[in-house]
C-alpha cells in the first residue's frame, strides 16, 4: 500500500495524543488504589493498562490513514505491549519503566551495527527528510547512537533513584525535549554537510 499524506496536526495528535492522555490519567489516578478480582492495583498500573489499547488504536489509525508505519513505530508498539502487559500481569510498574531503556538500547544497537558495517541505517530511514552527504549521515548516526545509549542510562538512573511521579514527568517531557534539543544542536552538521550545497556546486 502506497503511503498517503495526512496533515501534520493530525499526525502529531495520533503520535503524541496517547502520551498526553497517559500523563493526564496518571495525575488523576496516581493516588488511587483499585481492587480488581481480589487484587489491589495502584493508579500507575491501571493507567498503564488503559494506555496500551489507546496507543494501539492510535497506531492503527495512523496506519489506516497513511498506509504506512515506520520500523520504529512497530518496534515501540511491540515493546509497549510486552512491557506494559508484564507490568499489569505481575502488578509491577518496573517493567513499564524499563521500556524506554530497552527501546533506546535497541535503536542505539541497530545504529551501532550499521556503523560497524560502514553504513548509516539512519539515512535509509530519514533520507527524504534531511539532505545530507554520506559523511554527514555517518557523523549524525554516530552521535545519535551515543545519544540513544545515554538516554537508556539516564532512564535507568531516573526510575531507579527518583519517585514515580518524577519518572512520569521525565518520560513525558524530559525525553521528548532531549530528542528535540539533540537535533537542534546538530545544526552545524546540517549546514556543513548539506547535500543541497553539493548539488548546487
Amino acid at each position: 500500500m502506497a503511503e498517503k499524506k495526512i496533515s501534520g496536526g493530525l499526525k502529531s495528535l495520533l503520535e503524541l495524543g496517547p502520551i498526553a492522555l497517559f500523563f493526564a490519567a496518571y495525575l488523576w489516578l496516581k493516588d488511587e488504589t483499585f481492587a480488581i478480582d481480589g487484587t489491589e492495583y495502584q493508579g500507575f498500573i491501571v493507567v498503564t493498562a488503559l494506555f496500551i489499547p489507546v496507543f494501539l488504536a492510535s497506531i492503527a489509525a495512523l496506519w489506516w490513514l497513511t498506509g504506512h508505519l515506520s520500523r520504529m513505530q512497530m518496534v515501540t508498539a511491540v515493546l509497549i505491549i510486552v512491557f506494559g502487559g508484564l507490568s499489569v500481569w505481575f502488578n509491577d510498574p518496573r517493567f513499564f519503566k524499563m521500556k524506554p531503556t530497552i527501546i533506546y538500547l535497541l535503536f542505539g544497537g541497530v545504529l551501532a551495527f550499521g556503523l560497524m558495517r560502514g553504513r548509516s541505517y539512519l539515512q535509509s530511514l530519514m533520507d527524504g527528510l534531511m539532505p545530507l552527504t554520506e559523511t554527514g549521515w555517518m557523523i549524525l548516526t554516530r552521535r545519535l547512537m551515543y545519544f540513544f545509549f545515554g538516554l537508556a542510562v539516564l532512564n535507568e538512573i531516573v526510575w531507579r533513584t527518583m519517585t514515580e511521579e518524577t519518572w512520569v514527568y521525565f518520560k513525558t517531557f524530559g525525553l521528548t525535549a532531549a530528542i528535540f534539543l539533540f537535533f537542534i544542536t546538530q545544526s552545524g552538521v546540517f549546514s556543513r554537510h548539506s547535500s543541497e550545497d553539493t548539488d548546487d556546486a
